[in-house]
């Protein structure tokens, strides 16, 4: 068996142009009878030969295009690092706050870390608002009795900056007052944006 594969010549389907076995009767890709063995090849027919060197160069560009798309794939990915995840505080946006107050932002900080952004009342132009930011204690006694108290809370105005830092990692909740006094009925239309940023001089190993 040995000596017989050692002596066997290779074709092409005279088809596709796919390598045909030694003593196969057809092409195993596309089951199109009569391969052109190699040492024939040159004698076979313009149309034949034409159709079997256009797939080979298929295949070539083929492989060659795939191994190139892997290969940024993989520098790509090198790259450009760990996917970045949207964080919850991190955000820009639009509120309509109705008289009273309205928790807009809701996330878990590291102790050190810090929230940073700025607020705008748009309409009415200026309307005095204010934000808070409540630790899960506070924010629950808030929401069971009404008696909670903020950690951190800007003055009453029209616009401002936001500059909160956590000192323990705990969940903090945002929330936006509405000024007006509730017989009003008045809804002030906030801008806010705000931006999570990492103390990385203080990430609590220090």
């Amino acid at each position: 068996m040995g000596a017989a594969t050692s002596g066997a010549v290779w074709g092409s389907c005279r088809y596709c142009g796919t390598a045909v076995a030694p003593g196969a009767p057809a092409c195993g890709l596309c089951g199109a009878e009569g391969p052109v063995p190699a040492a024939a090849f040159r004698s076979a027919p313009v149309a034949v030969r034409r159709r079997i060197r256009l797939f080979n160069w298929f295949r070539a560009i083929l492989i060659v295009g795939i191994a190139i798309a892997l290969a940024w794939a993989l520098i790509d990915a090198v790259a450009s690092g760990p996917p970045n995840v949207a964080d919850p505080l991190t955000t820009t946006g639009f509120y309509a706050v109705p008289s009273g107050s309205v928790p807009i932002l809701v996330g878990e900080v590291t102790g050190g870390d810090y929230i940073v952004g700025n607020f705008t009342s748009v309409t009415p132009y200026e309307a005095a608002v204010t934000v808070s930011v409540y630790n899960s204690t506070t924010w629950d006694n808030l929401v069971t009795n009404g008696s909670g108290s903020p950690v951190w809370s800007t003055p009453s105005e029209g616009s401002g900056r936001i500059i909160f830092t956590a000192q323990v990692t705990e969940t903090y909740t945002f929330v936006l007052t509405n000024d007006y006094p509730v017989s009003s009925h008045i809804t002030v239309k906030v801008y806010v944006a705000t931006e999570y940023e990492s103390n990385v001089g203080d990430d609590g190993f220090g």
